[in-house]
């Protein structure tokens, strides 16, 4: 990120991410809490997404001629948090340049040729071993003064075999080996070996923690990886409590609405600002989407409220969303994450995936929405074979795919390896062997309470 010509650090920077394989509404809430922070707040706040966008975000995104947040995976600290870009001397320079260096950045002086790769670093290590080994074998050396001693070549008293690694390396990955190293400090280099600062051990050792904000998840398994080693500072969501632990206290909002892109919204509201055409699209997209259109049981009067507000924000003259209604867009938004024949049966299983561990049990859940589901055909087998694959790669006890139609409200269920407790579900079994739901569409609010009591009984 760049604020008035500087890069600003991975750890300085505030990352507001959505869950693992995201759906719209986490893209939404995302994007627009984190503008939300930045003007409410003039917090350096970045969208992230912790997954790849769907086709529903993608036409969204493409619709409203936004870009696709940061992709950020994994929040473990990585050597670009601990890097100082510490003034250089080239190799033929004095010894002069060197120490001059050394002395303002409390003892290191990075040495670099002229096509911008290391060299080695002086410091006052390697200078006192420079001496010794000149001194001691030639003893004309010993009446040299200091200035004398001082205009010999920088490169005659660098270190040169001192390890090189790259900005976006884990910390944790290579500890051990930095560990087992004499190194007290360390080379940070680009894809192309060149100089772009230095890294002490001692940072190293306590690197900072970046700063996270989750948003439409609290559950640590449906986050960024490595979470427990980020700094959590809030939460925003609106599912079922299963939050990490946190070293100290943090702001956690967890509301009773359709969707985490009305939470955002109303905060918008509440600061006395109105978002810009596109954030104000992007927050009904999500909103919509997680409601189908209203029709989820999931849908309160909040939530229609803000689709009002939002739509007077979104449907402005000059808005890619001008000639829209909110009728209209949502049908649209929902069409564009419609659809089984067009997708491959594993980006069906791996598109919106959530996982749950209950009652001794891990378990997943996946749901793709469709205009119209008839006779499954041969893609049933497709779908079982890719969720059998989705289950096996995961480590999961068993895995569920709920196809929800959204023209008829209806939801078909098929389960992998299930426990026979699932056998009680309260739906009908179809001769394909998948489960008929009828007027299910809510994966949250209606079938995993239903899986979650078998499961625990």
């Amino acid at each position: 990120m760049q604020y008035s010509g500087y890069t600003i650090k991975r750890s300085d920077r505030i990352f507001v991410t959505g869950h693992i394989n995201p759906d719209t509404d986490s893209i939404a809430s995302a994007i627009g809490y984190a503008w939300l922070l930045h003007e409410r707040d003039n917090l350096p706040t970045v969208a992230c997404r912790a997954g790849s966008v769907n086709l529903q975000t993608s036409w969204v995104l493409k619709t409203l001629d936004l870009d696709p947040p940061v992709l950020l995976t994994d929040a473990s600290p990585r050597f670009e948090s601990v890097t100082k870009r510490y003034d250089v001397a080239s190799p033929d320079k004095s010894l002069n340049d060197a120490w001059t260096i050394l002395t303002r950045t409390g003892g290191i002086a990075p040495i670099v040729n002229t096509d911008g790769t290391p060299y080695g670093m002086v410091t006052g290590q390697s200078v006192f071993d420079f001496l010794r080994r000149i001194i001691g074998p030639h003893p004309k050396y010993r009446d040299m003064t200091i200035s004398q001693l001082l205009d010999i070549p920088s490169r005659e008293a660098a270190k040169t075999d001192i390890p090189r690694f790259q900005p976006q390396t884990r910390i944790k990955d290579v500890i051990n080996r930095l560990l087992r190293h004499e190194f007290t400090e360390y080379w940070v280099v680009d894809e192309a070996g060149r100089y772009l600062g230095v890294a002490r051990q001692n940072d190293l050792l306590h690197p900072p923690r970046i700063k996270i904000i989750l948003v439409d998840h609290n559950e640590p398994q449906q986050s960024v990886a490595s979470l427990e080693e980020a700094e959590l500072l809030e939460i925003l969501d609106h599912h079922r409590l299963g939050n990490p632990s946190t070293h100290t206290p943090i702001k956690f909002t967890v509301d009773i609405v359709g969707s985490t892109s009305t939470l955002v919204a109303e905060q918008i509201v509440e600061s006395g600002l109105s978002a810009p055409p596109k954030i104000a699209g992007m927050l009904l997209a999500g909103l919509l989407s997680d409601t189908l259109i209203f029709q989820s049981p999931t849908t309160t009067p909040r939530d229609k409220a803000v689709a009002e507000t939002l739509a007077r924000w979104a449907f402005v003259p000059g808005s890619p969303l001008e000639n829209e209604t909110i009728q209209s867009y949502g049908e649209k938004v929902v069409r564009a994450g419609a659809g089984l024949l067009t997708r491959e049966p594993d980006n069906i299983v791996n598109g919106d995936v959530k996982t749950y561990e209950s009652a001794g049990f891990k378990f997943a859940i996946s749901q793709v929405e469709v205009a119209g589901v008839y006779d499954l055909g041969d893609i049933l087998g497709q779908l079982r074979r890719a969720l059998i694959k989705f289950k096996d790669e995961n480590g999961l006890d068993f895995a569920m795919l709920m196809i929800t139609d959204v023209v008829e409200g209806s939801s078909r269920l098929l389960m992998v390896e299930q426990p026979p407790a699932l056998e009680e579900l309260p739906y009908r079994i179809l001769r394909d062997g998948t489960f008929s739901a009828e007027g299910v569409v809510s994966r949250k609010k209606q079938l995993l309470p239903q899986v979650l009591s078998l499961l625990e009984e």
